[in-house]
């Protein structure tokens, strides 16, 4: 059974259930796509504009907003579940990106944690053909979880 810890540190979105279970079967998806039947952990935080800027400036050396961080976390002495890292979401940017993509809040906010949980997963975007493959992954894991923009 797959643990997923949620931490909530803003007021701009009301997180429910929905929203909680939305962000798990996200999560999932990649696991199932990338073939990973363990049962993992990974944290999911919520934060303001200014956190993750703060975030961005102290661990990546990048002093601006951004709408998602992950943080990996390369667990090899798997006991129990293996520890995939912590994905921290700017809830700010999900509304302005939704507004500026003309999709729901809700497609963003699976979008970034499918990114985020890739990320976790070791895939990057930095090179273009690095890109291209992980480009191509988030296609195929929304639309398998029937979200499009």
């Amino acid at each position: 059974m797959d643990e997923i810890i949620f931490d909530n540190r803003q007021d701009y979105v009301e997180i429910d259930d929905e929203l909680l279970n939305l962000i798990k079967k996200s999560i999932r998806a990649v696991l199932d796509e990338e073939k990973i039947k363990d049962s993992v952990m990974v944290s999911v935080s919520f934060v303001d504009s200014e956190e993750i800027r703060n975030l961005n400036r102290d661990y990546r050396n990048v002093d601006r907003s951004t709408d998602v961080l992950s943080f990996p976390i390369d667990d090899e002495f798997m006991i129990e579940r293996r520890i995939l890292g912590d994905i921290v979401i700017n809830t700010q940017r999900v509304i302005e990106q939704a507004k500026e993509y003309g999709h729901s809040e809700k497609r963003e906010f699976s979008y970034l944690t499918v990114h985020s949980c890739l990320h976790l997963l070791g895939y990057d975007h930095e090179e273009e053909q690095d890109k291209k493959v992980m480009r191509s992954k988030e296609k195929l894991i929304m639309d398998k979880l029937d979200i499009h923009r």
